[in-house]
């Protein structure tokens, strides 16, 4: 299952040999003189008075594999590096902490980050002074080259210095500010949240919810396994019927569409990592763990909650992918095969031979070759090829379109449309992917990430665990990737590392070998509190779903708890910090709050404190984790969806009776909930609003832009201020238009292209007097908004855009609504 890579035209390997990471073993060969994330690599740049620049990405990252080929492999280029730069590569995998530095500093100066990640440090304090992302090797689509980014930024380091220092400690304390604080815009003191920030945060995924297609937000979709999660327990403790009514819909269309759809590997199990359109057909085709390890505690909590069965089949479905192709294992011992630890990888690749998802495509001839005529017909038939193709590889428009396999309804509705029992029409699919399975086996496949992390193998433990009582296999496997963890990663300190590698043995680079273990298990890099926490939990989630597997899980539990106190709390202002204190190659301690498609290690924590308060009773476990939500409750009360696993946490506080709610946060939701009229119709808007993105960072010189996609509901209009009426002055005040605005704060203001409208019968508020000049908005409809410093203001608490509009029918217009857009804006 190891990795492999091309070894580039026979060049002689270049330091990255010596590495364990399959991702920098990938760039061993580039004629790039590349170092290592190391001491040495920093004291050789200042040595020389250079530069450094800083490649960021990971082993399965389809675009890092582009530069790769286009630039790093390049003589001219590389050349260009080795002699003005100490270039540094980087797996974002093996330190997520310094990947999380300077992917700030690259959203802050660029507004947008991604991998590969390009960035510019200055050498003495490696404040970043430059960055971005993807670069081509020629300019194009408005990018310069990388040959002309690699020079403009030699060429100021070496003529501008005085400005690059400048630019470099602003964009540092920039970076400082933003991580330092959580994400908040300074450290701020406690804040009062209580189940209003939890209504919040349900009212704005379900108004961010795809009725059509299920997921939230638009194309590219992401499964976001932390909405799904807060939705499941929201649903437990709703208020009442049309809420939870609600609720489920979101729920079961967006379990129903993933499942369905190309993004579950229809034929092997298992999910992909996002659908590039918006009806989950297409996906990006690689694999990691950590989707597949949420996802699966999901649809086991959803198959159990909901009572469904295809949701079981999901479940059983991902075990079988794990278990086939993600399990590494050491040389076999002498104990049975069904006990032995194991851990599982990392990732599967999206590509192969540069093709994406080569491996998982298929052509009608390749489908009935592999069936012959009857099974091929059926699947065909099942799996939409009869449709024709539905992808083509936009990296290569030359080679002809082919299918992604997906289904286009839940089982039961393709078998009866088929005129087939459910049981037999299952039976038949089982058989017919067991066959294509095997066929596909014989294809090249994509390489696997076979470092393994200690975090996502915590998240692997804790998806096992939630699966146990609707899969037998599921607590088997996931008790020995916890004995895999607690014999070779975890110390008898409870010292925790984050990376390990079979058969890598005493030679691991970067950290202490846990010993030989058959064929040996190197580990490497202490662990950030992402591990720890992310291991508890998988710990107590173990200990909570099975009672044979309870006292070693609670010990352990207990004892990295311990340990993480010790290495992250934070004394003076409660909570956790990210990474160790005085590091000396962070120039910021950072802590993170936002739960996006990996949860942050703080509110995993929380979580897992209060598993051990429920476990062992002690008090201390709870003060600790009321003390960490409460360190983060300023950003948990200016966006409670960003910080959704928070949320979570707090409703769980809540609806358990281990806190009560304070008198000032029940009375700010009481207020909020008079305000909204009541959760029915505050949760079914005429308008459905939705935003490309969820953070923007505006700077002084350079407006921040986001496209909201809004949807009238049939039957409905709202007024376009671009209404003859208010262009003629005329008396129009009982009618208020569309119109996006800034609240919540100061510093910032926002304007928008609005359409036009046509002219429409719309009455006055009072129902009889009808004004003349009136255009309405219906259907579905994009604005543009720039968002822009305003100079004449001072920047002022959490500014938040909305939308405020009045919507119509032919007969009556409703009271003016406000939506807030959850897309948080950041001073750059």
């Amino acid at each position: 299952m190891a990795s492999s890579h091309p070894g580039g035209s026979g060049r002689p390997p270049n330091r990255l040999a010596h590495e364990s990471s399959p991702y920098l073993l990938q760039h061993a060969h580039n004629p790039v003189d590349w170092w290592p994330w190391c001491a040495d690599a920093f004291e050789e740049a200042r040595r020389r008075d250079v530069p450094v620049f800083l490649s960021i990405g990971y082993s399965t990252c389809y675009w890092c594999h582009v530069m790769e080929r286009e630039s790093f492999e390049n003589e001219a280029t590389a050349r260009l590096m080795n002699e003005r730069f100490v270039s540094i590569k980087l797996d974002r995998e093996e330190r997520p902490d310094v990947d999380d530095i300077y992917m700030a500093a690259t959203q802050i100066l660029t507004g947008r980050g991604g991998w590969p990640m390009s960035v510019f440090l200055e050498p003495k304090t490696l404040r970043p002074f430059w960055a971005g992302t993807y670069y081509p090797p020629e300019p194009r689509h408005g990018l310069p080259s990388f040959k002309q980014v690699l020079e403009g930024m030699s060429d100021a380091y070496r003529d501008k210095r005085t400005e690059v220092m400048e630019q470099a400690s602003k964009l540092g304390q920039a970076v400082e500010e933003h991580l330092a604080s959580g994400g908040a815009t300074h450290a701020q003191m406690p804040v009062a949240i209580g189940m209003g920030e939890v209504s919040g945060a349900v009212g704005a995924l379900l108004k961010l919810f795809d009725r059509t297609d299920g997921g939230f937000g638009r194309a590219p979709k992401f499964p976001q396994p932390v909405y799904l999660d807060l939705l499941l327990d929201a649903r437990r403790s709703a208020g009442d019927d049309a809420t939870r009514s609600a609720i489920d819909h979101a729920l079961t269309l967006t379990l129903d569409r993933m499942a369905i759809g190309g993004m579950f590997d229809q034929v092997g199990g298992g999910f992909h990592r996002y659908s590039v359109d918006a009806h989950w057909t297409v996906p990006h085709f690689e694999k990691m763990l950590y989707d597949n390890a949420m996802l699966l505690g999901v649809y086991a909590d959803a198959a159990r909650t909901l009572d469904d069965g295809f949701y079981a089949r999901i479940v059983a479905r991902t075990i079988d992918y794990l278990l086939r192709e993600m399990v590494l294992e050491t040389q076999p011992s002498n104990g049975p095969t069904n006990s032995r630890a194991f851990a599982f990888a990392t990732a599967q690749d999206a590509e192969v031979d540069g093709h994406e998802g080569k491996n998982y495509v298929w052509t009608r001839e390749e489908v009935m070759a592999a069936l012959g005529d009857d099974d091929g017909a059926f699947a065909c038939r099942v799996y939409g090829v009869d449709s024709g193709p539905n992808f083509k590889d936009p990296h290569h428009p030359d080679e002809p379109a082919v299918s992604v396999l997906r289904m286009q309804d839940r089982p039961e509705h393709t078998a009866a449309a088929m005129d087939m029992e459910v049981e037999a029409f299952t039976s038949r699919l089982d058989d017919v992917n067991e066959k294509l399975l095997r066929a596909r086996a014989a294809r090249k496949q994509a390489n696997i990430d076979d470092k393994i992390i200690a975090g996502w193998n915590g998240l692997a433990i804790a998806g096992l665990a939630r699966a146990g009582d609707v899969d037998a296999r599921a607590l088997n496997a996931a008790r020995r990737a916890a004995n895999f963890l607690i014999e070779h990663m975890i110390e008898e300190d409870a010292t925790l590392y984050r990376i390990a590698k079979i058969g890598a043995g005493d030679d691991a680079h970067g950290g202490a070998s846990s010993g030989e273990t058959g064929g040996g298990v190197g580990v490497k890099h202490a662990a950030p509190l992402e591990d720890y926490a992310f291991v508890i939990h998988g710990m107590t989630t173990l200990a909570m779903k099975s009672e044979s597997d309870r006292q070693v899980g609670v010990t352990v539990a207990r004892a990295l708890a311990a340990r993480a106190r010790d290495l992250f709390w934070d004394d003076e202002g409660g909570g956790y910090y990210d990474t160790m204190p005085e590091a000396p190659d962070l120039f910021v301690r950072a802590r993170s709050t936002y739960d996006g498609a990996i949860p942050c290690a703080t509110s995993v924590m929380i979580h897992a404190l209060i598993d051990l308060h429920e476990l062992t009773g002690e008090r201390a476990y709870l003060e600790d984790a009321v003390g960490t939500l409460a360190a983060i409750s300023p950003a948990v009360k200016s966006s409670p969806v960003s910080t959704a696993n928070s949320t979570r946490a707090l409703l769980r506080l809540l609806a358990g009776g281990m806190i009560e709610e304070s008198s000032e946060a029940a009375e700010a939701n009481a207020a909020a909930r008079e305000r909204a009229g009541n959760e029915e119709e505050g949760l079914r808007t005429p308008i459905e609003v939705y935003a490309s993105v969820e953070r923007v960072t505006v700077k002084d010189d350079e407006p921040a832009e986001v496209t909201v996609k809004l949807r009238v509901l049939p039957g409905y209009h709202v007024i376009s201020p671009l209404s003859p009426v208010f262009a003629a002055g005329n008396d129009a005040a009982a009618l208020v238009p569309l119109h996006a605005h800034i609240i919540g704060g100061s510093g910032v203001r926002v304007y928008a292209d609005y359409p036009q409208g046509t002219p429409l019968a719309t009455p006055g508020v009072d129902g009889t007097t009808g004004i003349e000049g009136v255009h309405g908005i219906e259907g579905e409809f994009e604005l543009r908004l720039a968002i822009e410093r305003d100079p004449d203001q001072p920047w002022k608490g959490n500014p938040l855009i909305a939308i405020t509009f009045q919507a119509c029918t032919n007969t009556a217009c409703e009271k003016v609504r406000t939506l807030e857009l959850d897309v948080a804006i950041d001073r750059g």
